[in-house]
């Protein structure tokens, strides 16, 4: 797997029409307190975060001897490929939307 792959994506505050689309409102929730949090990704997962502020340190691989920091927050939709290590520096509480590339389409009745 390249290396490249591993990238987390940020869309920064995504249209209210792109989040309806996607049905966000129906996907789980999870949240978590101020603190570092040591997390590996064994699906892509795609979020939606409704509160907080988060940096994110990939662990570097034997092929490259440093990792490029991911900052997001509040209003970010946000991609995480399958496969990441990584640190979640939680700075501000979080309160997201998740929802995993394995997953079947959620539908709730909103």
């Amino acid at each position: 797997m390249a290396e490249n792959s591993l990238r987390i994506f940020v869309e920064k505050n995504p249209s209210d029409s792109k989040l309806s689309e996607l049905n966000i409102k129906c996907w789980p929730k999870w949240g978590c307190s101020p603190g570092k949090y040591q997390l590996k990704f064994d699906a892509e997962e795609t979020c939606y975060l409704l509160k907080g502020k988060v940096r994110v340190y990939p662990k570097a691989s034997l092929s490259t001897s440093t990792a490029e920091m991911v900052e997001f927050g509040a209003g970010d939709l946000v991609i995480i490929p399958k496969g990441l290590s990584c640190i979640w520096d939680v700075s501000i509480a979080v309160d997201k939307h998740y929802q995993f590339q394995s997953s079947s389409s959620s539908s709730c009745d909103h």
